[in-house]
């Protein structure tokens, strides 16, 4: 069952997945994420460690505290639903060259 398998060969896939994972950190720290909700009343960015680097409300809003409030936690959970998901799909794409036990 493991004969194909070699120790070595494992390490220096680990030493280069190590090395894509620093590169994707340094990808995501320049990547930004952006969505508008409530027909683009609230808009808002953040970048990819997940730090807000935008903010905009339409000032209709500010007189309806409630409606600002839904409107702001599903326009954060959006965003950070969005880099989440770029992130898995980067590591699915990074993986997917990478099986120890299969043949070269």
């Amino acid at each position: 069952m493991f004969d194909k398998f070699n120790l070595g060969d494992m390490g220096k896939m680990l030493e280069e997945v190590q090395k894509q994972a620093a590169a994707m950190n340094e990808e995501y720290a320049s990547k930004t994420y952006s969505t508008k909700s409530g027909g683009g009343m609230i808009e808002a960015t953040i970048n990819g460690k997940g730090e807000m680097i935008d903010l905009n409300i339409d000032d209709a809003l500010l007189d309806d505290k409630d409606a600002l409030q839904v409107l702001l936690m599903g326009t954060i959970s959006d965003l950070f639903k969005m880099v989440e998901d770029d992130k898995k799909n980067s590591a699915m794409n990074m993986m997917g060259g990478l099986n120890p036990f299969g043949s070269k």
